[in-house]
């Protein structure tokens, strides 16, 4: 370890991460949108010099794992300069979904580069074919506006030109302009931060505790990973549909363990889709980073050092590797989920002492819109049982990391009544050790707007393990005016009336272990 103990390194990483949390702290306190401000749908890393992931703060699995592809496609894009600062969302170079804005900014000292920050957001509408941009789209474009890597802010100089034009494109510019502006001051927060650690330790001897931090993370996953029997496992499961056509759609993993390494081969998985559940690889990547932090009882740190055991193989044009111009919204929040079921359900042959049943598999994402207004938010489920414990009731599981909106945000800034907000009962699968239950919304609308639903778990029910029960499915429902029910399909774009509701149920998690 270069002569640094595991305190220094402790130490040291507490401080980077630092920098992160309080990017996001500024971040949060700075947004407009309930979507950022309320359920902090956000995140923020720090990187060094050569596009290494070096700290994060505690934000979303799905922004995170994915931003050091977005990094290294700007270092490759851009010869960087002082004052420089890149905005992106583009999902075929290391992004997630379009609804994604990540701003990339160099700090330099003494004209050389020396870290990258990068902070990424969920914004409630980019523009495209459907409020809030979450609608099942057939083509990228119709998702919203495509950003490539692109200076927002080139030498200090802020471009007006691109922040007109794509302001001019999305619904909701007011708070589209004061959430970009968040992400700009979060930025400038942690190039603060950053300076004064460097003006107190020296650039070469954070440069040292980082490399260490990183070749901590190696050591400690490769030991993880040492624990798991040598083998080759094999796992497959499916989203419910494409929201077009009736047929699962597979997601196969073949999981190589050998000694301290795992190959991780999605290439048999499905073809992309029509439609807008394709997963970038960036996201397929932080799944899997995911899941082995995880693995590892959230104790190393997470940065790039903890990625090198792991390889990954997907094969491009498929479900886990869209490629142009495959629509992807749902990929991020919905296939991303999948996979880490996937992968799960493969390591559970190998460490059932380790591995809890399926969570409630979805993220349950609304979308509405009309008139003046755009929201988006995802919905809490059941978590899955595990051995020695129950699974969690009502929560935000794997790849996101989010709050549910509070009523009251949602009911002062939108035309909306929440009429019902609670547990789902008995929605968790039964076992030696139960899932957790999931939750039940309902949106009663002030007036007209355009619903976007992208939801999973509808068809298929959540795996139980070793004997546990399946959780319960969700469900849909549109409730007239009068309170007559209709179910509706998990994935589509439904036009509603004022005065008319949308309740979802969302599923609960499997159990774990056969009840005696």
């Amino acid at each position: 370890m270069g002569g640094f103990s595991a305190t220094e390194i402790a130490v040291f990483y507490a401080l980077f991460s630092s920098v992160a949390e309080e990017m996001g702290v500024v971040l949060r306190r700075s947004a407009f949108s309930p979507n950022i401000k309320e359920r902090q749908d956000f995140s923020c890393a720090l990187f060094d010099a050569a596009g290494h992931l070096l700290a994060q703060a505690a934000h979303i699995p799905v922004h995170l794992g994915a931003l050091p592809d977005t990094v290294a496609e700007v270092l490759r894009e851009f010869d960087l300069r002082p004052g420089d600062v890149v905005i992106t969302n583009d999902p075929y170079r290391g992004g997630t979904h379009l609804p994604d804005l990540t701003l990339i900014k160099p700090l330099f000292v003494k004209d050389q580069l020396a870290f990258l920050l990068a902070v990424r957001a969920h914004h409630a509408d980019v523009g495209g074919r459907y409020p809030g941009s979450m609608g099942l789209a057939r083509h990228i474009e119709e998702e919203g506006v495509l950003v490539p890597p692109t200076l927002l802010v080139e030498a200090g100089r802020f471009r007006r030109d691109f922040w007109e034009d794509f302001l001019s494109r999305v619904r909701g510019r007011e708070e589209r302009e004061g959430d970009l502006r968040a992400q700009l001051a979060a930025l400038e927060r942690g190039e603060k931060r950053l300076l004064e650690l460097v003006a107190r330790y020296g650039l070469e001897e954070l440069r040292n505790r980082g490399e260490e931090l990183q070749a901590y993370s190696e050591s400690y996953m490769r030991e993880t990973l040492r624990e798991i029997p040598d083998g080759r496992y094999y796992f497959e499961d499916y989203l419910d549909d494409d929201g077009l056509n009736p047929e699962p759609v597979p997601i196969r993993l073949h999981l190589t363990k050998e000694e301290d390494r795992v190959v991780l081969d999605f290439r048999d998985s499905s073809p992309q889709l029509e439609t807008g559940l394709n997963a970038p690889r960036s996201v397929t990547r932080a799944a899997v980073f995911y899941v082995f932090l995880a693995l590892a009882g959230g104790l190393i740190p997470p940065n790039q050092g903890a990625l090198r055991p792991l390889r990954i193989l997907t094969r491009p044009g498929t479900v886990v590797d869209a490629r142009y111009p495959a629509p992807v919204a749902g990929g991020n929040v919905e296939t991303s989920q999948r996979i880490v079921d996937v992968i799960l359900g493969a390591l559970a042959q190998a460490v059932p002492e380790k591995i809890p049943a399926a969570s409630c598999g979805s993220m349950n994402n609304v979308a509405f819109g009309g008139e003046g207004f755009a929201y988006y938010e995802t919905i809490g489920g059941g978590m899955g049982g595990r051995p020695g414990s129950p699974g969690l009731s009502g929560v935000h599981t794997h790849m996101t990391n989010t709050l549910n909106t509070p009523i009251e945000a949602l009911e002062i800034a939108l035309p909306v009544m929440v009429e019902r907000y609670g547990l789902r009962p008995r929605s968790g699968g039964a076992g030696q050790w139960p899932g957790g239950d999931g939750l039940v919304r309902r949106f009663r609308f002030l007036a007209p707007v355009t619903v976007s639903l992208l939801t999973e778990r509808r068809r298929l029910q959540p795996y139980g393990l070793f004997g546990g029960q399946p959780g319960k499915r969700g469900l849909n429902l549109l409730l007239d005016a009068e309170g007559r029910r209709r179910v509706l399909p998990g994935k589509g774009v439904f036009e509603l009336k004022a005065g008319e509701a949308l309740e979802i149920r969302t599923p609960g998690g499997g159990g774990y272990g056969r009840r005696e």
